[in-house]
């Protein structure tokens, strides 16, 4: 007898902040926002340090720092936007992607924590390797949530996965101190709705016979994959709910929606998904951008602006070389304070991952920018990727042997160079 098909999508819970509140454990509880600028926990410590300099302080003192010492989001200049924030900062109507400055309305009594993506990647690196080590068909689906097929894994069938689902959560648990809620269903769609059931540190198992009653009553923005515009839409038709959506014909929504949209509307309606847990995905391209403080000015800023050019071309070789890839596509982006947003590319005849290549052909593309508005936004972005040790890295054709700065000629050559590039 065939065993039913049980897939999991499991959510680790508000991520970045459980992992600051590993670090200070103090602010367990309390409305805690993550973001506005990168970590620089020297900050704490050297107002510990003046505070008390009697006593020694370093990072293994960080529980110890008292709650008067930390930011809050009343005191907050800026533009940054805000990654995550704990549920007691939720409740307050404060949520990713907000602007800190308008979360600061919301809940100026937050503590705010500026990001730190090194930290974030090793616990996303050590909770993916718990579960490979239990169920090992996973599919990544980002730094903090994964789909994992239980169909066949000990456990996985028992309570329809809630036995599995517990120990890995508990295995989560003992390892990081983090907790996830995951949802398990017949299919990929439905257990991501089903991980949003019980958080935190819930579990929601989903059967095809309770997709009437608990999932037909939602909202169709519930379904990952209606975003604002179809729901808006959608609503203009009087479609509320997925039950809602679940009643309209098959050629009704193709007509209206498309051949391919429409026919995946009627599918997950009725919780219909037969996608596979792909376990490997090769990227086609990896990039690094930052949002400035403040706009800067590519004359007036032009030290701040290399460094951070630098930087970013440096980052994103030691992401390819940390993931094995090497690309040929080199492009830039930029936006400008008028949010006008501009990108720019070169595909070299070569393969790599060397951060001053990638810089040098990178100035290049800037070069193809006519910038006389003030910058926002910079980003640096490395496509066409191979893993470094396929033949086309390894043993280029002789065609492509041709020197390198050949090679970082940029394309179109009608475009015209503007000098002030070089600045940075």
């Amino acid at each position: 007898m065939a065993l039913l098909r049980r897939i999991a999508h499991l959510d680790m819970d508000a991520f970045y902040a459980s992992v600051e509140l590993l670090r200070y454990p103090q602010l367990k509880g309390l409305p805690v926002v993550i973001g506005g600028g990168r970590r620089r926990e020297d900050d704490l410590l050297a107002a510990m340090r003046l505070r008390e300099p009697d006593r020694e302080w370093t990072s293994q003192h960080l529980s110890d720092i008292p709650l008067e010492v930390f930011p809050r989001l009343t005191s907050y200049v800026g533009r940054g936007v805000i990654t995550t924030a704990t549920y007691a900062a939720r409740a307050f109507g404060v949520g990713s992607a907000m602007g800190v400055m308008k979360a600061a309305k919301l809940c100026p009594q937050a503590i705010l924590l500026p990001v730190d993506f090194d930290q974030y990647r090793h616990y996303s690196r050590t909770f993916k390797d718990i579960v490979l080590d239990i169920a090992p068909v996973v599919e990544d689906r980002g730094v903090d949530e994964i789909y994992i097929d239980f169909t066949d894994v000990p456990g996985g069938q028992r309570a329809g996965g809630q036995a599995l689902a517990r120990l890995i959560q508990k295995a989560i648990s003992d390892a990081t101190g983090l907790t996830c809620s995951i949802g398990v269903a017949p299919n990929k769609l439905l257990a991501k709705m089903a991980s949003e059931f019980n958080k935190p540190n819930g579990i929601s198992i989903i059967q095809m016979e309770d997709v009437q009653s608990r999932i037909w009553p939602l909202a169709c923005r519930k379904i990952n994959g209606i975003g604002p515009k179809a729901d808006e839409k959608l609503q203009a038709f009087g479609i509320h709910t997925i039950g809602d959506l679940a009643t309209i014909e098959r050629d009704w929504l193709v007509q209206h929606f498309g051949k391919s949209y429409g026919a995946w509307l009627f599918d997950a309606s009725h919780g219909l998904d037969e996608r596979a847990v792909v376990t490997e995905s090769e990227p086609v391209s990896m990039s690094r951008e930052t949002t400035f403080e403040k706009d800067l000015h590519v004359v007036h800023d032009r030290a701040a602006l290399g460094d951070i050019f630098t930087r970013l071309c440096q980052q994103v070789a030691a992401d390819l070389q940390r993931k094995g890839y090497v690309g040929k596509t080199i492009g830039i982006k930029l936006r400008f304070d008028n949010f006008q947003s501009v990108t720019r590319d070169h595909t070299l005849d070569h393969y790599t991952d060397n951060p001053s290549e990638i810089r040098q052909v990178g100035g290049l593309c800037l070069k193809r920018v006519d910038m006389k508005r003030r910058l926002r936004l910079l980003g640096v972005r490395v496509g066409a990727l191979v893993k470094s040790d396929a033949k086309e890295a390894l043993y280029p054709a002789a065609a492509k042997l041709s020197t390198v700065l050949q090679a970082r000629e940029p394309s179109p050559p009608t475009e015209p160079q503007h000098e002030q590039a070089d600045l940075f």
